[in-house]
């Protein structure tokens, strides 16, 4: 019992999305707030881009980093903790996949980071989902409510832009107000964000939960070591997806029916995305032994030049 809402600690968590902004008005003023800040195109300059089944844990005076960020969200949920004496902050992108495993990470680096510092209290931020007619961001919601409730230490919910009040109608479609989200991690500002720069290794990072298969795709991987400033990528594995060929012989809109939660809203790139991704996969079908030779990682570094993540070499 360690979930705090309104400054009140629950003996349970809340069931869905609309109990707890029926009950706790307030979640539905900060959402409004947030969704009333202008939506910042944000570059690759101190830019940690986290995708989706990925999560990244920094402090303010990372000076390889200055902003967390997620997008292309929709029954998806951007989760950030923070802790407000040290400043440490995670970020994570969650689809419903290891999301147990992936709130105790969160919990345990953000508690590490912040040891020396006695005084604050861990923050609970979640931006995304929607009012989805498969009820998949409900789904999402409820197990994420339920594995923080899970931990053994307090955690204060202080922004739920989540369900109805991140939905709009257009057209008669439920569509999400907001995509995405950065945090400046020198302020904890919390801001909608669009991101065109998504980092390196974009098709392989997709490949992982689009092909799943192996134990490793359905894992929240932990991406960036705030200490060394480097972010990491796999290694992992996942199956070789069957019929890949005729995948890409597919229409656009067969693709996007098939391969989305959500198709009737996704951003404009999703199937140019899908089929860059469906191309590696068709090169690569075995990643542990074309892409991490010898169980390797795939290290960068920031480049102070450019401020774009470069490759390092070992």
């Amino acid at each position: 019992m360690v979930l705090v809402l309104s400054g009140v600690l629950q003996e349970e968590p809340p069931h869905d999305s609309h109990s707890l902004l029926q009950a706790h008005p307030l979640y539905k003023e900060a959402a409004s707030q947030l969704i009333n800040v202008p939506t910042k195109v944000v570059g690759p300059v101190g830019l940690l881009y986290v995708h989706q089944r990925e999560l990244a844990v920094t402090v303010p005076h990372d000076k390889h980093v200055n902003i967390l960020g997620a997008d292309d969200v929709t029954t998806c949920c951007i989760v950030v903790l923070r802790h407000s004496g040290s400043g440490a902050v995670a970020l994570a992108h969650l689809d419903g996949a290891g999301t147990d495993e992936a709130v105790s990470t969160m919990v345990q680096r953000v508690q590490e980071l912040a040891m020396a510092y006695p005084d604050g209290r861990l923050e609970l931020q979640l931006v995304g989902g929607f009012s989805d007619s498969r009820h998949y961001s409900e789904e999402l919601f409820y197990n994420i409510m339920h594995a923080f409730h899970r931990q053994i230490v307090e955690i204060d919910l202080t922004m739920a832009c989540v369900g109805e009040v991140n939905t709009t109608i257009r057209g008669g479609i439920h569509w999400p107000i907001l995509y995405g989200v950065g945090i400046n991690i020198k302020t904890g500002e919390l801001f909608p964000a669009q991101f065109p720069d998504k980092g390196p290794d974009l098709a392989l990072r997709w490949a992982r939960h689009l092909a799943g298969g192996q134990q490793t795709c359905f894992q929240v991987l932990d991406i960036y070591d705030c200490s060394l400033g480097m972010l990491r990528i796999g290694p992992f594995n996942y199956e070789p997806l069957r019929g890949v060929d005729l995948w890409l012989e597919q229409s656009d809109d067969f693709i996007l029916q098939h391969l989305s939660t959500s198709p009737e809203v996704e951003s404009p790139h999703f199937v140019m995305q899908v089929r860059q991704t469906l191309k590696y996969i068709q090169e690569h079908p075995f990643p542990a032994v074309t892409v991490f030779r010898d169980n390797r990682p795939h290290y960068y570094r920031r480049d102070e030049a450019s401020g774009h993540w470069t490759p390092i070499r070992f």
